[in-house]
């Protein structure tokens, strides 16, 4: 005798791994989506090398380097996002989102990762007179895998919530940049720009991060990134509702006669009582 809760979770564990790496594919199944991918990754790599070679040499840090390389990237990431999240049209199914947003995480993750490799190859690759042109590392490596992972949660919940994907992608930019420098404008409400995904971005590619920063990137995490899906996952449920709902209206009129006992008369039978 097998436990059913256990077999359902099996069951959704395997739907949910199968889906997954599906979902991976589709991000990149499109000639349009990997040049998307390719110029994401192409401008990572020339802004790491024209850096490296063309900056200050006591400006060559890691640091200096991976901050413009992971924002560049992280302004085109959210269109994987914002694509992935237009897959999900009513017709697809709210099933497929959960697999969906995980594909788009670890996209996301890849390109973090991309940027930390080559800010790393272009630094040892070129001398640096900086003190310690390595410090927190570490911490930088983290944050720029973060910071593209937030930018892609922004497309994803955007992407749903706007119909048209061209004006998602606008907003993926301007939302954030906006609200940053709207609260930047105002004394009382600079201490909230600590909540937009620009200034948790820059706290995390400095590398120096408090408690404080990652209670605050944590934040952004939960308003931007599952605020947004959320929002975007109602609405997606809203939709299929509404198209489950539409056929059983269709077809309620004509069969209200019959429920009902009345039916239509028939020619002949309009002849006759004319008669």
């Amino acid at each position: 005798m097998t436990d059913s809760g256990t077999s359902d979770a099996l069951v959704n564990s395997t739907r949910l791994g199968d889906a997954t790496p599906d979902a991976l594919r589709r991000s990149v199944g499109t000639r349009a989506r990997r040049f998307l991918l390719a110029i994401t990754l192409l401008l990572g790599l020339l802004a790491a090398v024209g850096l490296a070679l063309a900056g200050p040499s006591g400006d060559r840090t890691f640091a200096k380097l991976s901050d413009p390389v992971q924002s560049l990237m992280s302004v085109i990431v959210p269109a994987f996002g914002i694509l992935l999240a237009r897959d999900l049209r009513p017709a697809s199914g709210a099933a497929r989102y959960t697999p969906t947003l995980l594909a788009a995480t670890v996209l996301a993750a890849l390109v973090g990762l991309f940027g930390f490799l080559v800010c790393a190859a272009a630094l040892m690759a070129t001398a640096s007179s900086a003190q310690d042109p390595w410090r927190h590392v570490g911490t930088i490596a983290i944050g720029g895998v973060l910071v593209q992972v937030v930018a892609q949660l922004v497309g994803t919940g955007l992407g749903l919530l706007l119909r048209r994907p061209a004006i998602a992608f606008i907003a993926s930019i301007v939302l954030p940049l906006g609200l940053w420098f709207l609260l930047g404008a105002v004394d009382v409400l600079r201490p909230a720009q600590a909540l937009t995904p620009y200034s948790s971005a820059r706290h995390l590619l400095s590398g120096q991060m408090s408690a404080l920063n990652w209670v605050q990137w944590l934040a952004v995490l939960l308003i931007w990134g599952v605020g947004l899906n959320t929002l975007g996952a109602a609405r997606l449920r809203q939709r299929n509702h509404d198209v489950d709902l539409a056929p059983a209206l269709g077809e309620q009129s004509p069969s209200s006669g019959v429920q009902s006992g009345t039916c239509p008369p028939t020619p002949d039978a309009r002849r006759s009582s004319a008669n």
